[in-house]
């Protein structure tokens, strides 16, 4: 390298690229063991470079707040905000798919708020910059985590785990109430695992094989299938993104959310006891397994919990994000694919052509429309808050309802507006609620979302794939008693769990 093309260090005497001024070093202490830049690669050393500003903007987690909610750029970010979100509400009856009008909206919201800055000081230009990276930061983390377990689901699926289990259950020759219960129980306790969209999608496929000739006993166990499944993700960081969200705030931590166990299966059993009553007291005709699984489908499962452990030590013991284990886990799904593929290649009974398992073709059928909504959302709830939106809410709702109240409020508007831009708000609110507070957030927007069909992912799902047998209507008629258990699910956390109200119950 010339010799012309570096410059001394007036400080240190060191010699340092022109490009690098960050990396200039301190005195080391150890001069034999000390470090020499400037034997390090080019590329290497703009590398470093690079990654220099995004540690520094990564330690600090707060956005701003720029206190322009009477400016016009507010209002307009407002309009934009609650229009993109009608498009969503409305997606079934437009067709237009809910990324869509989101990642519109954080655009142009992000933009306004940029030219605003730009506009008025360098400090708050600087400001909207900063706010900005923080927020995508907070996004690329989950969006890894998240490609990773839909990785998961997907090469389970396509070993056929789920189409076996449905097959299973429809050979039985269980009753219609012994279906109801068993698919609810089954949805209760695979949701903490799977997400609760994927396993209510997974048991609808047992119904709708078993109760093709009734669509009374479709819609009622569809309906129980939502509550299950909403009620069971609430207890799990891997169960919702809801609660993946507070475990990464570290709000909660992952056993912690055991504590919520009992109030979010109260949540269920109330309706489901209701609504058992209606279901047909008949046995639908036995059908036909005819679903294997292949060749390792097994080993996906083994892997797809040991990634879960490694996920929980690595943040709970070595202090990493949640997403390193993911990532970890996904290398080593990339090794067993890599197994199956050559298993493939040379079994004789497998086509030459037919042989083509991929991890990348399994990546590609993440639900990469769902991705890129939880980016349109977060961005916009994070310009909202960069504008000041979110603290004046915070100061509306915390301090005028108190924590209890507002809580158990924010978990009902989940079932009109999705759960995850209400839990977002909340944690850049960041109110000062105890251990207790931020367990019945969580139970909240989990368990709240089932009062209505729109108001959870898996409700959206299954009124898809009913056939018209589950609708919004249908869902309706059982609101009152998903709403008791909604009441008795809160109280059951209140009593349990009183001793986490470090502030008291009801402050």
């Amino acid at each position: 390298m010339s010799p012309r093309r570096w410059r001394p260090d007036p400080v240190h005497g060191d010699r340092i690229h022109p490009w690098l001024p960050a990396l200039r070093r301190a005195p080391p202490t150890n001069p034999e063991r000390a470090i020499n830049l400037t034997k390090l690669p080019r590329v290497l050393l703009a590398l470093l470079a690079c990654l220099a500003p995004t540690t520094l903007i990564a330690s600090t987690q707060v956005i701003e707040n720029l206190h322009w909610t009477r400016e016009t750029v507010g209002i307009i970010a407002v309009v934009v905000f609650v229009v993109s979100y009608l498009f969503v509400a409305f997606e079934e009856r437009t067709g237009l798919k809910k990324s869509k009008p989101v990642l519109i909206a954080a655009s142009l919201i992000w933009g306004l708020i940029a030219l605003q800055g730009q506009q008025s000081s360098a400090a708050e230009a600087a400001a909207v910059q900063a706010g900005f990276r923080i927020i995508f930061l907070d996004f690329a983390e989950l969006f890894f985590f998240l490609v990773v377990a839909m990785s998961f689901v997907s090469a389970i699926s396509e070993r056929n785990i789920f189409e076996a289990l449905r097959a299973n259950l429809a050979s039985h020759g269980f009753s219609y109430r012994q279906l109801f219960w068993l698919t609810g129980i089954a949805s209760f306790f695979l949701s903490p695992l799977v997400d609760n969209l994927t396993t209510a999608l997974v048991m609808s496929g047992v119904l709708l094989a078993v109760g093709k000739d009734s669509p009374r006993f479709v819609a009622i166990s569809f309906v129980n299938l939502v509550v299950a499944a909403n009620a069971g993700g609430a207890w799990s960081a891997f169960g919702d993104i809801t609660t993946l969200m507070v475990w990464q705030a570290h709000k909660v931590e992952f056993l912690e959310f055991l504590v919520i166990f009992v109030p979010s299966l109260v949540s269920w059993l109330i309706p489901a006891a209701i609504m058992h009553f209606s279901v047909p007291a008949r046995t639908p005709e036995k059908s036909v397994d005819d679903a294997d699984i292949r060749p390792g489908g097994l080993a996906i499962c083994v892997l797809f919990g040991i990634t879960i452990v490694i996920t929980v030590v690595g943040k709970q013991f070595l202090g990493l994000p949640a997403v390193f284990g993911m990532m970890a886990g996904l290398s080593l799904l990339n090794l067993l694919a890599y197994w199956i593929a050559r298993r493939e290649r040379l079994d004789p009974k497998i086509p030459a052509q037919a042989s083509t398992y991929s991890i990348f073709k399994i990546i590609a059928n993440a639900e990469w429309d769902t991705l890129l909504f939880f980016y349109g959302v977060l961005l916009s709830v994070g310009g909202l808050a960069a504008l000041g939106y979110i603290e004046l809410l915070s100061v509306g709702i915390y301090d005028g309802w108190g924590h209890t109240w507002a809580n158990i409020g924010l978990g009902l508007l989940s079932a009109i507006v999705d759960n995850i831009p209400i839990m977002y708000a909340v944690l850049q609110m960041s109110p000062a609620m105890d251990h207790g507070q931020w367990l019945l957030i969580t139970l909240t927007c989990g368990i709240g979302g089932s009062l209505l069909a729109v108001g959870s992912a898996a409700g959206v799902a299954l009124m898809g794939r009913s056939k018209g047998a589950y609708t919004f209507f249908t869902h309706l008629r059982w609101t009152w008693a998903i709403a008791l258990g909604y009441v008795a699910g809160v109280a059951t956390h209140l009593a349990m769990n009183a001793h986490h109200f470090t502030n008291g119950v009801w402050r």
